[in-house]
């Protein structure tokens, strides 16, 4: 919450590792999270016209990420969409805001709809660890506990979020939010932005940042792996671009969880080296890096041969990067170009 305690700033500015007790149960002021909201007669018709995923799919019931894409692929922001009522929200890092919901009403043409900004009219929270069902069930009557699906109640909406750990945002008045806030902050660790991030990384889910606008083709971000994108649904832009990465040729580029080892934190955008990268384009770049006890952890877009056969480094002289699992498996793409 912007109008976050005393409490809570005074976590933020702690190191991750002195507060061990978050890992099991932490609350997380989402603030740095940006809302857009798209509502009118043609709102669904509008985002299924422009989004990777099948917006026909959003319900009160069911959240999604998508991409948004140049005409050329490339993607320019990757929400988790959801619903309240009639209107559609699209939610973004902060830093994304501006450009979006420009460039989202230029495509508006003669369709009844509207874009605005509603960051500022609710409040969002984060609620995670094996706490979390037993807080959320004390103000809850259900908790959605298939990964993407969600609950509203008493103007709150509920999204269960991906990962090996329980994770929940919550989304409300600001009213409503502060007396949630001040019940669960009483039993939970307030946890800073880099801590959410971290788990956000964990569980494979892309972020694009402003660095990152229209670095990535969908299926690099693994869109494909975490039901970000519908093959099925239609036209929208920059379709026939991943289309055509589905059904022809071989993925070359796809998403990495990191670990490295560095004095220095990486950033979205910082370029990959490998020495056997024959790639103009290089061998990759990070998608967000998060400090941990003993290092940072990373998403990496890599050349998929780099990282099968040889060391790949945060820039020329930079320390090496140590691939681990992902939460869910690779599957064989398909791809005519970089």
């Amino acid at each position: 919450m912007r109008e976050r305690s005393a409490a809570a700033d005074e976590a933020n500015s702690e190191p991750l590792t002195k507060a061990p007790q978050i890992e099991e149960c932490a609350l997380n002021d989402l603030s740095h999270f940006a809302l857009i909201q798209v509502e009118g007669e043609d709102a669904e018709q509008f985002l299924q016209g422009q989004l990777t995923n099948d917006i026909r799919e959003v319900t009160e019931q069911h959240s999604q990420l998508a991409g948004w894409c140049t005409a050329k692929g490339r993607m320019m922001a990757c929400f988790r969409v959801f619903r309240r009522g009639d209107t559609f929200l699209l939610q973004t890092p902060t830093g994304n805001l501006d450009a979006l919901v420009k460039r989202l009403r230029m495509y508006v043409l003669r369709a009844k709809v509207k874009i605005n900004d509603l960051t500022e009219d609710l409040v969002r929270i984060g609620l995670s660890g094996g706490c979390a069902l037993d807080l959320l069930g004390e103000h809850f009557s259900s908790i959605p506990w298939e990964e993407n699906d969600v609950v509203m109640e008493d103007e709150v909406t509920l999204i269960r979020l991906p990962g090996s750990r329980p994770r929940f945002e919550l989304v409300g008045p600001t009213a409503t939010m502060r007396e949630l806030w001040q019940k669960f902050e009483s039993q939970a660790a307030i946890a800073d932005e880099s801590f959410w991030a971290l788990q956000k990384i964990r569980a494979g889910q892309p972020t694009i940042f402003p660095q990152t606008s229209e670095a990535f083709v969908p299926q690099m971000l693994n869109m494909q792996l975490v039901d970000g994108i519908s093959f099925t649904k239609g036209c929208y832009v920059g379709q026939e671009v991943v289309s055509r990465m589905h059904y022809l040729g071989k993925l070359k580029r796809r998403m990495y969880l990191a670990h490295l080892e560095s004095d220095q934190p990486p950033q979205p955008g910082d370029e990959l080296f490998a020495e056997q990268s024959s790639s103009g384009q290089g061998a990759g770049k990070v998608v967000d890096a998060r400090p941990t006890n003993d290092g940072y952890e990373l998403l990496a877009v890599i050349e998929i041969a780099s990282a099968e056969s040889g060391r790949v480094l945060l820039g020329k002289t930079g320390p090496a990067l140590q691939l681990r699992e992902l939460p869910y498996p690779f599957t064989e793409e398909v791809v005519t170009k970089e």
